[in-house]
């Protein structure tokens, strides 16, 4: 479903908006939809101190690891097996 969103702007902010749009070679909505995904993409989604706490947290840890090069294989090797034919 989709939902309408109403945005008051001065005449100016307008304007500056309607030419960046055009110039694009898109249209003021679409211009709109695109800067606010990009806008969301940049605000984290968890707070900056729990990201990092979790971090700290897991680099006190030593877990078991093989080779990188017979891992990347192995992946490999499952893809291969699994892919439907």
């Amino acid at each position: 479903m989709s939902k309408r969103l109403q945005v008051i702007l001065d005449d100016k902010e307008m304007r500056a908006i309607q030419r960046t749009a055009k110039r694009q070679q898109m249209t003021v909505a679409e211009w709109v939809r695109q800067t606010l995904r990009t806008a969301r993409w940049h605000v984290p989604l968890t707070d900056t101190k729990k990201k990092l706490g979790a971090v700290r947290a897991a680099i006190r840890h030593e877990f078991p690891t093989g080779d990188i090069d017979r891992m990347l294989q192995e992946i490999d090797q499952g893809y291969q097996t699994n892919t439907p034919s």
